[in-house]
């Protein structure tokens, strides 16, 4: 009965081992991808003014542009523009400039608050103020109480090996006392 609890655990210990070898190579050849271009701007530098900043469209801006700039962010820029349609929270008031800061300020929020992705060929600006109004709230980069409550699990699958590993680990230890 000893041969075979021991042919066990060494059978164990090796999966465990192989486990962590193989989790091992798959993680380096995700690191080693090479990574998708996107269409958002490069990474600048992140500009915080003192705390949160929003991007909101430049008052004065070219309608032209602007309405370029808006189409670019719910498009290709791929912002959420959902809020901004009629019927949405954004919707009101119904103007260019307020429709284009919610857009905008959606997309440099998604995009790390860098303030590149601030620009939209100059119409847009950062600000210290809230833009936020009535059912219209406006993203920050700030972390968000239901972000927070979707956390990770615990263990993630290499700490489980490395769990299982550290018990079959133990309990040859201990029939080897035996």
């Amino acid at each position: 009965m000893t041969l075979k609890v021991w042919i066990f655990l060494s059978l164990l210990v090796m999966k465990c081992f192989v486990v962590l070898k193989v989790e091992g190579m798959v993680q380096e050849k995700e690191d080693a991808t090479i990574p998708m271009t996107s269409l958002s701007p490069p990474e600048g530098n992140i500009t915080f003014l003192g705390g949160t900043t929003w991007c909101v469209a430049r008052p004065g801006a070219p309608q032209l542009d602007l309405q370029n700039a808006l189409d670019w962010a719910c498009g290709l820029g791929m912002a959420d523009c959902r809020p901004i349609q009629a019927g949405g929270p954004c919707f009101e008031p119904n103007t260019l400039l307020s429709h284009a800061s919610f857009a905008f300020n959606n997309y440099y929020q998604q995009n790390g608050n860098s303030d590149i992705a601030c620009n939209f060929g100059g119409t847009a600006m950062l600000t210290k103020i809230n833009p936020s109004h009535e059912k219209c709230i406006y993203a920050t980069s700030g972390p968000r109480i239901e972000d927070m409550k979707s956390a990770a699990p615990p263990f993630s699958k290499e700490s489980l090996s490395i769990m299982w590993l550290k018990i079959a680990m133990i309990l040859l230890l201990m029939y080897s006392g035996s």
